[in-house]
């Protein structure tokens, strides 16, 4: 890794360290909601259903759904400017994540549950095995966040796998949430180390 990131990487560096405010988008939309909302029991997707019932509603779902489209911009625009350091493979794979996030954005859960989960699914696939692709990556030259990377990697592809089996079991918002939170931090991680530096 040169000692100084090119602009490029800068900038990809900068879009990456922004996602984890992500987190701060559900806990606004949720606290709109009406009828009880759980982050435990219940999907991220119910916070963007567009729909409202006497049973649920939140009216903050536009809020939601624009948060899965901007962050997905952020994480294929990220990688893309990245490229170099995180490698064709794990780059290909953010790109594929982050079109996903973004489409998801665009399929609201109530509105066609079949399109919903054909968008979302590229993304609970893609983000972990990028984790375990750039930890293979830089086993060399960052040993200890190469380990992280791993580990956080086969944790959220065993969580994602939990979320999708598990239906609409009383974990399922807190599996989800463990297949996608941790990879905000570990990119972010890796995108520190090629923040823009004054003077640089």
């Amino acid at each position: 890794m040169p000692d100084t990131p090119s602009r490029s990487a800068q900038l990809g560096a900068v879009a990456l360290l922004l996602r984890p405010t992500y987190i701060a988008t559900e806990v606004v939309t949720a606290a709109a909601t009406t009828g009880g909302y759980s982050f435990v029991a219940d999907s991220v997707s119910k916070l963007g259903e567009v729909g409202c019932s006497e049973a649920y509603c939140s009216p903050r779902h536009e809020l939601m759904n624009g948060s899965f489209m901007g962050y997905g911009v952020l994480l294929a625009g990220g990688a893309l400017l990245l490229a170099k350091p995180l490698g064709p493979w794990v780059t290909g794979l953010l790109v594929v994540s982050g079109v996903s996030s973004y489409a998801t954005g665009l399929a609201p859960l109530d509105q066609d549950a079949t399109l919903h989960a054909i968008a979302a699914t590229p993304l609970f696939l893609g983000q972990p095995l990028a984790l375990m692709g750039l930890g293979h990556r830089i086993r060399h030259d960052q040993p200890r966040l190469a380990r992280a990377l791993l580990a956080t990697g086969i944790v959220t592809a065993a969580a994602a796998v939990g979320f999708i089996v598990s239906g609409d079991e009383q974990a399922a918002g807190a599996l989800e949430r463990l297949a996608l939170w941790p990879v905000l931090f570990g990119l972010g991680a890796f995108a520190w180390g090629h923040r823009p530096r004054r003077g640089a």
